[in-house]
């Protein structure tokens, strides 16, 4: 699966993208494999309230199953203005 990165995710962990494989259910199981691969990414993803996801470029939650999904994206929460 393709993983991207943005904005100061992309900044702590030092790549925009990388491609996967994981045999992780979830997408918190995901970010728990990820934080346990090295120190960058357990900064990145410290504090997960921060942090938003989307999964074939639609949005969802930790919660929600990788399954057949082709692309996971990683960001801060965005606004409008």
């Amino acid at each position: 699966m393709r993983v991207l990165y943005f904005a100061w995710l992309r900044e702590r962990i030092g790549e925009p993208s990388e491609t996967l494989e994981t045999g992780a259910a979830t997408v918190a199981d995901l970010v728990e494999e990820l934080r346990g691969r090295e120190e960058r990414y357990a900064l990145a993803f410290s504090d997960m309230a921060a942090v938003r996801v989307a999964l074939d470029q639609e949005l969802a939650d930790l919660a929600a199953p990788l399954a057949g999904v082709g692309e996971v994206a990683f960001f801060p929460p965005m606004t409008g203005g």
